[in-house]
């Protein structure tokens, strides 16, 4: 009997593997905690103004606390925004969240959104993009429209190379299923979620402009995707206030 089957049966052996992956997951958890601290602590002591970033992906913006579940720079703080925020109330003058929300059940949305609105300040806004339902089931009905048939034609030549055919009814499906999608907005939606939370004065925003210069430009998305009259297209963005 071979070594590596001898230790396989082994339970002594056996415990110690599971004992050592235990400690580096402990390990390893701490280790992004502690950079987590260092990065929110430095932020914050460096900027009167305050503004927080939520699932920033790949891009980065020097002014605002940039958090992801999974950042992908050490620049870029760990945060997993369907738990409690680690953030002292009335933190924050705005924050933003772009392309990110669809990507949580309903109930976690909504204690994103209270969370939010614990830790922005009175009188603060938040800024929410994310794909519209409407925009996406309203494709089952194109009824010539080219915009309509450019999108289709451009997420089946993009994301869905194994279909053969360019129709409606498998880019529907493909935005509910695909890129880790769980729950898809439309504009009444994300208002009474929004309101829900406690936010008010909610509006519509048309992409990368808004009456605060602080919140102008701030969709990327685009960029991501290389296209942005497709994002334009699928993407729609509200605004929100604490009360002050």
């Amino acid at each position: 009997m071979g070594v590596r089957r001898i230790l396989k049966r082994s339970d002594t052996f056996v415990g110690l593997v599971h004992d050592l992956t235990k400690i580096l997951k402990v390990l390893g958890i701490t280790a992004k905690l502690s950079r987590r601290s260092r990065i929110m602590k430095r932020y914050l002591a460096s900027n009167e103004m305050r503004k927080l970033i939520i699932g920033v992906g790949r891009t980065f913006k020097d002014d605002w606390l940039c958090s992801d579940i999974k950042p992908k720079s050490a620049k870029v703080m760990y945060l997993n925004a369907t738990k409690t925020f680690p953030f002292d109330d009335n933190t924050f003058d705005y924050i933003h969240s772009e392309h990110m929300i669809e990507h949580i059940s309903w109930d976690k949305g909504m204690l994103m959104l209270k969370e939010c609105q614990r830790v922005i300040k009175p009188g603060g806004t938040i800024r929410i993009a994310t794909p519209d339902l409407e925009v996406i089931i309203g494709l089952y009905r194109c009824n010539g429209d080219p915009l309509k048939e450019r999108y289709i034609n451009w997420m089946t030549n993009k994301f869905l190379t194994d279909i053969h055919v360019n129709k409606a009814s498998f880019v529907i499906n493909n935005a509910f299923r695909n890129w880790g999608h769980q729950f898809l907005y439309d504009g009444e939606l994300i208002e009474m979620a929004m309101q829900e939370a406690g936010f008010v004065n909610i509006q519509r925003c048309c992409l990368g402009e808004s009456g605060d210069k602080n919140l102008r430009g701030m969709e990327t998305h685009g960029e991501i995707l290389e296209n942005d009259e497709i994002n334009v297209f699928e993407t729609m963005v509200y605004e929100g206030k604490r009360p002050a």
